[in-house]
């Protein structure tokens, strides 16, 4: 039986305790698609001592206002919406699919980095990853979306309020996604401080960036080996704190900034700085379909959204939904997965034959192990889990060699099959 992610079924790897390294192992608890799918530090209340005479400049926090304008921008009614391609409706490219929705269920997986030839789907996939993204408690009113009960994930405010006996009100919003621009200035990604309030008004206020919208959410870069390096740097800094620091005009403003970075390029447009590539959690690689009949069904699946996007989305709308319940499911049962160590010391040891520096490696596998486990309706994480998501969690932290012709997902399954056999 065919599953969600196009997997061949269990029968053609019966001969095989584990995937190939040509093939990928099957999914049965994915079968639930048929027919159509392939698939400030708020310094708060700051003042500034101004000479005798003068009036005081006051720093307050007025990033809330903002934000209430946001919140009633995501009540419009989705009809009036930019209509996104559904998930379900992709066709192949399971590789890339698998590590977006293990990234869903686990955001501490650390984000994926998906490299591959132009036009294979890559922005298309991402972008409609957004119909199946689940709810999370927010605190109503923040601009930061803070967890009311994670204090790593909480404005300052939040946490002043809390400290004070305040009660919250908390509500339930969708995930979010925010597209960083290649063309984003590092004020409109960090924030920056309204110097217009204060000139009129006598404050300074914090004006939140594409990081606060992005907390606890998803940062997506489409063509993130052109990003220009300032950029990056501010990436790196925030994906390794979790926090985003604003360093303007004399204040300091901090804020969480906990994301899944996603990232999309194409290899021969240049290359991605080490330094950045090692902070996504997977590398997924995606090649141009080569089988006839299946460009063919890309091409008409394509023109009949195109033609009417709301009838194909309705047409997909019970997938959907399935995959959604799939994905909460999964969410919900995370916790409950466990992983042998027996398992643990083998995947340490791939990581160590493999040379790959630091332990990122080794974190990142047994997330994504587990998290594949919970997504199949399993309570334990077996060696053909880590065999499916192990090339990804490994290839892109490798040491290069110029003169190596193998892929180095080859390599990692290779290792593997040494240390697992």
């Amino acid at each position: 039986m065919a599953s969600v992610l196009g997997i061949p079924s269990a029968a053609v790897l019966a001969s095989r305790p584990f995937c190939s390294s040509t093939s990928k192992p099957s999914f049965p608890s994915l079968s639930l698609i048929t027919g159509q799918s392939y698939w400030r530090k708020y310094n708060g209340g700051v003042g500034i001592r101004g000479k005798k005479g003068r009036a005081q400049l006051q720093v307050v926090n007025v990033a809330t206002d903002i934000n209430a304008v946001d919140q009633a921008k995501r009540v419009v009614d989705k009809d009036s919406q930019r209509p996104v391609y559904p998930f379900a409706a992709i066709v192949g490219q399971d590789e890339m699919k698998l590590c977006l929705l293990l990234n869903v269920i686990d955001p501490k997986i650390g984000g994926v980095m998906i490299m591959g030839d132009r036009g294979t789907g890559k922005s298309t996939t991402v972008r409609s990853l957004v119909d199946l993204l689940p709810e999370i408690q927010v605190v109503s009113g923040d601009p930061y979306n803070s967890d009311p009960q994670d204090p790593e994930a909480m404005g300052m405010e939040v946490r002043e309020s809390i400290s004070k006996g305040k009660e919250l009100t908390v509500v339930l919003t969708k995930i979010n996604m925010v597209d960083l621009p290649l063309g984003a200035t590092e004020d409109r990604v960090c924030g920056t401080i309204d110097i217009e309030k204060a000139l009129t008004e006598g404050v300074k206020a914090f004006e939140p960036g594409l990081l606060a919208k992005a907390n606890r959410g998803i940062l997506y870069v489409d063509e993130v080996n052109l990003l220009d390096d300032h950029l990056v740097d501010v990436l790196l800094d925030s994906a390794a704190s979790g926090w985003n620091t604003v360093e303007r005009e004399g204040i300091s403003i901090s804020h969480p900034a906990r994301f899944i970075l996603i990232g999309s390029g194409n290899p021969e447009e240049g290359e991605l700085r080490p330094q950045l590539l090692d902070r996504f959690g997977m590398h997924a690689q995606v090649g141009t379909v080569r089988d006839a009949e299946l460009r063919v069904k890309i091409v008409e699946e394509r023109a009949r959204f195109d033609r009417n996007p709301k009838e194909f989305r309705g047409s997909y709308l019970a997938e959907q939904e399935k995959l959604q319940q799939q994905i909460g499911s999964a969410r919900a049962g995370l916790g409950a997965v466990q992983i042998d160590h027996d398992l643990k010391v083998k995947i340490s040891k791939v990581c160590a034959e493999l040379n790959v520096d630091g332990l990122r490696g080794d974190i990142v596998t047994n997330r994504a192990a587990k998290a594949l486990a919970s997504l199949k309706g399993k309570d334990k994480v077996s060696a053909e889990d880590i065999a499916t998501v192990i090339p990804n969690c490994l290839r892109h932290r490798l040491r290069k060699d110029p003169l190596e012709s193998i892929d180095s997902g080859l390599l990692v399954i290779e290792k593997f099959y040494e240390v697992f056999s």
